[in-house]
């Protein structure tokens, strides 16, 4: 499956953004989707995932209660809306597809996709 992530940039702390992925090359809905961010000198981390339905989702603990993942399967995208952002959230974002119906997770990406920055100023 090819991913292609957009809606990166730069934004004040405490400000938003929405990223979004769209797929192509396979079903988009036989599979989960997740979110994936690496800040410079750190491994890549898991953010948040969701199954194939949308029914079940997964977080990280440092963005609960501020970002959402969702997707539309008609429109083969994934999103994740990103609220009170935080300098800490500065890093490169990944969108995900996983290898099974259910919410992608590190050992189960099957695909990556090309990454886009989020910058967070203080």
């Amino acid at each position: 499956v090819q991913l292609q992530a957009s809606g990166g940039g730069l934004v004040q702390a405490g400000g938003s953004l929405r990223l979004s992925c769209t797929a192509s090359g396979r079903t988009f809905n036989n599979y989960g989707m997740g979110w994936f961010r690496q800040a410079p000198g750190k491994e890549r981390e898991f953010v948040a995932g969701i199954n194939w339905s949308g029914g079940d989702t997964y977080y990280t603990d440092s963005v609960k209660g501020r970002f959402t993942i969702g997707r539309d399967n008609a429109k083969n995208t994934v999103y994740l809306q990103m609220n009170s952002l935080k300098p800490e959230d500065t890093a490169v974002y990944y969108c995900a597809a996983g290898r099974t119906t259910l919410v992608v997770t590190t050992a189960t990406v099957g695909s990556w996709g090309q990454g886009t920055q989020v910058t967070v100023s203080s």
